[in-house]
């Protein structure tokens, strides 16, 4: 969305949501779990622009639903009436990353609702540009009153239309070109008219619609299944989804201020600095996910095959396990079923027998949208990582709700992995764990770790369905398992466990250990890690490992949620705000940092982010 501005022109005020006009005078701005709201003050009119994407998580039609809203209010500060006149545009810079790409437009009114809409001239199904998918239409709506204009056309005429005469022409331009070419735009504008006290919110919608969302492979060769956003189920056309959103607004704001207050009581009861990342995160981990069916044989849809998928930003995998896993908290928190969903993509697959590895897949496509696996077996290095994060995740979903449907179901492929695991957990040979990035080591400490707890989970998941025989085998296994890692991990050279074996790192999966509520790992081990963070924290929080002086914030707040003093659980958070708020990056919130100085190292936008809510979930 194009940054807000506000200035004034006489006695008359316009807001023009781009960087065109003077700036205005001041500003204040606060988030929270679903809103940014920025207070404009222009000479004598206040503005306040609401941003609002619903984080809705238990309502999977309201949830797989791409829109957001913008609403816009203004009010007088001295007593006095002022004109005021809105405006917002935006470029075909939504439809494509390709700024040479040809767009077309259109705008259309049905009902009370008027509607732009920008897509490609040759869009590209099933694909991607920096991040950006390359097919479908953005649309961008308001209520059509008789206080609204519209007009398309370059960037410079409609904006100079507003600014001179602060309404539209309701005209519009055809001259299809590409998004770079005079900068094409889709203009709305609303007359709020002489104002003092506040006023009613001038409501926009944006939204993304591309249809099927997902291709999904169900077999060998191209059996692949195209895949639906799921509140096709309830709306049959775009325009009818559309009206329903726009009317829904109020109903959405109270239901969003409602999950906006639990979740900053929630972080509060940690902390301030807390309860700040938590709101900043939860939009990001839920965005990255989408919530698809599939048509039953005669065409209807198929309400009870869900599957969600997560786009791993900043990358280009489907249903990334390694990326699920540090989201898990978030989903966990927000919605278990959302879990349970993101799990069935992958658990279907392999359960197919179309994965050729002993191990569990890595992530479920390298394409997104295109989630079509990886039958020649060819997909990343990280063996016992995702062998352990599928057991621990499906524990995890069954223990937060009673439903052991999956477990039931998946059994076979449970056991597979964790057999997997006894064999090769205790000295993990040469691979990479979620953190790649850092490069491949052979007997990694906290990775071992991992596989130690996944191990125990299948005895946990043996014992809900029953089986106390194979329950304690697991059970015997893991246990003796931490006994020889006891000795294994202890560092020679200082009170810490090893990163491999030989020296150091953040032992961030004993999270799992916590969340399971296991208590497979002595309390001794907490206490020992506890004291060492402290002795190699940086300016901006603990390094990932003794190989380099970056960190990760998914793993610095899942460090923070088993150590044993607060003043070191507090050392964590505040780290990861400080790096949040330093202002040394213009990207979405990344996971990725240096510790000495708070510079990003990579990533943005991602899901991973979920993991901040370790301390609630």
């Amino acid at each position: 969305m194009p940054f807000e501005k506000a200035a004034q022109k006489s006695s008359q005020v316009r807001v023009l949501l781009r960087p065109m006009l003077p700036p205005f005078y001041s500003y204040t701005f606060k988030f929270t779990a679903t809103r940014s709201i920025f207070v404009l003050t222009a000479g004598s009119v206040d503005v306040t622009v609401t941003f609002l994407s619903p984080v809705e998580a238990t309502d999977l039609v309201k949830q797989s639903t791409p829109f957001a809203y913008m609403a816009v209010s203004a009010a007088s500060n001295d007593n006095a009436a002022h004109s005021v006149q809105v405006y917002s545009d935006i470029t075909a810079e939504w439809v494509s990353a390709n700024l040479s790409d040809t767009v077309e437009w259109s705008t259309s009114a049905v009902g009370n609702v008027i509607t732009h809409q920008f897509q490609s001239q040759l869009p590209s199904v099933f694909s991607e540009y920096q991040d950006h998918v390359q097919y479908g239409s953005v649309f961008y709506s308001m209520q059509n009153t008789p206080n609204t204009t519209y007009q398309t056309g370059g960037d410079a005429v409609v904006r100079t239309q507003f600014v001179n005469h602060g309404q539209l022409t309701n005209s519009q331009e055809t001259n299809f070109r590409a998004i770079n070419a005079s900068w094409p735009v889709l203009g709305l504008a609303h007359d709020l008219g002489s104002v003092i006290g506040p006023t009613s919110p001038v409501v926009f919608s944006v939204g993304y619609i591309r249809d099927p969302a997902i291709q999904y492979v169900v077999g060998k060769g191209t059996n692949w299944q195209n895949r639906s956003l799921y509140f096709w189920s309830q709306f049959s056309t775009v325009s009818a989804l559309i009206s329903s959103f726009l009317g829904d607004y109020n109903a959405a704001l109270s239901r969003a201020q409602s999950l906006d207050s639990k979740v900053n009581s929630d972080g509060s009861k940690i902390s301030a600095d807390y309860a700040a990342i938590v709101e900043l995160s939860i939009r990001q981990a839920v965005g990255a996910t989408e919530i698809t069916i599939s048509r039953n044989p005669d065409g209807t849809w198929n309400t009870d095959d869900v599957i969600v998928f997560l786009k791993e930003i900043s990358g280009e995998n489907a249903n990334t396990v390694d990326v699920i896993f540090p989201a898990w908290p978030c989903l966990v928190y927000l919605n278990p079923a959302l879990g349970k969903y993101l799990l069935e993509g992958l658990f279907r697959y392999q359960a197919n027998g179309l994965y050729p590895h002993l191990w569990s897949v890595h992530d479920l496509g390298s394409g997104y949208p295109r989630a079509l696996g990886h039958n020649d077996g060819n997909d990343g290095n990280m063996f016992v990582e995702e062998s352990g994060n599928m057991l621990i995740t499906a524990l995890s979903y069954a223990q937060k709700t009673g439903d052991n449907s999956q477990l039931a179901q998946y059994t076979t492929l449970l056991d597979q992995w964790a057999q997997y695991l006894i064999k090769h957990s205790l000295l993990p040979e040469y691979q990479s764990s979620t953190d790649n990035f850092a490069g491949a080591l052979a007997n990694q400490t906290n990775l071992a770790v991992k596989g130690i707890i996944g191990i125990k989970a299948m005895s946990q998941i043996y014992s809900i369905l029953g089986n106390t025989a194979q329950s304690s085998n697991y059970s015997s296994i893991a246990a003796d398992y931490v006994t020889q890692w006891q000795t294994l991990a202890m560092s020679s050279t200082g009170p810490h466990l090893t990163l491999s074996y030989v020296s150091w790192g953040l032992t961030y999966n004993l999270y799992a250990d916590k969340l399971l509520k296991l208590d497979l790992f002595p309390a001794s081990i907490y206490d020992l890690q506890t004291a060492w963070y402290e002795t190699v924290a940086q300016h901006f929080g603990v390094p990932l490992d003794s190989r380099h002086t970056y960190t990760k914030t998914d793993w610095q707040i899942w460090t923070a949620a088993i150590v044993t003093n607060t003043t070191i659980r507090d050392m964590f958070i505040s780290s990861v705000k400080n790096y949040a708020a330093d202002g040394l990056s213009s990207q979405p919130f990344g996971d990725w940092y240096e510790t000495t100085n708070g510079q990003p190292e990579g990533f943005r936008a991602r899901p991973v982010v979920g993991g901040h809510l370790a301390l609630v979930s």
